[in-house]
């Protein structure tokens, strides 16, 4: 085995130090950013043992094998929604109708043009910076709109979508205060807060994603596990057939709720 660079053992001991669990991978990312810069790489240090998430330092994320950027202030993706990214992927196939609804920096949607290939893609969330951002990482694969929820979908949309993809904000709103410092501090709140229970834009999505979706199209929405039955319940009521998903190696959980009339 080849000897540690003395720089990246003195970074490592440095993000230790301030609580990394992970320090040497982090110190090889913000080497690699740094570019052999030294004042670069004191920048991007400083602001990672300041708080700032790595992602964020870093302007991406790695998810489902692609990079995405990021900015401040910006919902961060995270591992556990690749489980939708997995559910959504299943159920289309090339040139597909998609939504990717509270799309943020639009990872979900990346990763599924990934998996599937082209798609009918339009993505959609009410923070602009995030849309802005989601419009970079798509590129012309897809359109990118801002607005709330359904809102600003194409009437060419109504009663043909195949699948939409959700990630929407589901942590109680009591519970927020108890989040990481760098999804409290460091993402807005409307990324975040869900409402009372968590699920204020559940019960929205179930009670619109039916004038969407074709006969047998699906919504694939992120939930936490203790929030599983609660959020499947809502979609029962509101006429889906509903499946609940877990995949532990990311500890991920969603729901799958069929529209009715499919084959």
């Amino acid at each position: 085995m080849p000897p540690v660079h003395p720089a990246r053992a003195a970074l490592a001991a440095r993000l230790r130090a301030a609580g990394s669990v992970f320090a040497e991978d982090e110190a090889d990312l913000l080497l690699e950013a740094g570019d052999g810069d030294p004042v670069r790489l004191r920048g991007l240090v400083q602001r990672r043992l300041a708080g700032e998430p790595l992602e964020v330092v870093l302007g991406w994320a790695a998810f489902d094998g692609h990079r995405v950027r990021v900015v401040p202030g910006v919902f961060v993706p995270r591992a556990r929604t690749t489980v939708v990214v997995e559910h959504a992927a299943r159920r289309l196939d090339r040139y597909d109708r998609v939504v990717d609804l509270c799309c943020g920096v639009g990872a979900i949607s990346v990763a599924l043009l990934g998996r599937v290939g082209a798609l009918d893609l339009v993505a959609t969330d009410i923070d602009p910076d995030a849309v802005e951002v989601a419009a970079e990482n798509i590129g012309d694969r897809g359109i990118v709109v801002l607005g709330d929820l359904f809102a600003p979908l194409p009437g060419r949309f109504r009663g043909a979508v195949d699948v939409i993809a959700v990630n929407a904000p589901y942590v109680p709103t009591d519970a927020v205060a108890t989040m990481p410092a760098e999804a409290r501090e460091h993402e807005r709140r409307i990324a975040l807060d869900g409402g009372p229970d968590g699920l204020d834009v559940h019960r929205r999505v179930a009670a619109g994603a039916g004038e969407w979706l074709r006969p047998g199209g699906a919504v694939v929405i992120e939930v936490s596990i203790a929030q599983a039955a609660a959020s499947a319940a809502v979609f029962t009521d509101a006429g889906f057939t509903v499946s609940v998903e877990s995949d532990d190696e990311v500890d991920g959980t969603c729901l799958v709720a069929v529209s009715p009339g499919g084959p």
